[in-house]
């Protein structure tokens, strides 16, 4: 049986997940790049919404972003989709 997770593990997920890519300069250049954000505008960009899921989206997008995560922290892989779900921005009406 798989843990269900709520809003406040999605959240937490995607602030270690950004913890993560912060702390490594490749993964970081990566996001940025994609997001079109500078490294000085992501505390800010944090808090609005929308923002926590597209960091988990940035996994998604990328399946050997994600395992590298997920092995270096134990998570489940699948725990991904699941949060991305409960948090504003990510919510999809197609399951």
């Amino acid at each position: 049986m798989r843990k269900q997770i709520n809003v406040g593990d999605a959240e937490s997920m995607a602030i270690n997940s950004l913890m993560f890519l912060a702390d490594d300069s490749e993964l970081l250049a990566r996001f940025l790049a994609l997001t079109g954000i500078t490294a000085d505008q992501i505390r800010t960009a944090a808090g609005e919404p929308g923002f926590l899921a597209g960091v988990l989206q940035f996994y998604l997008g990328h399946e050997p972003t994600l395992m590298r995560y997920c092995e270096a922290t134990g998570t489940d892989p699948a725990l991904f989709q699941e949060a991305l779900r409960l948090l504003p921005g990510g919510r999809q009406d197609i399951d």
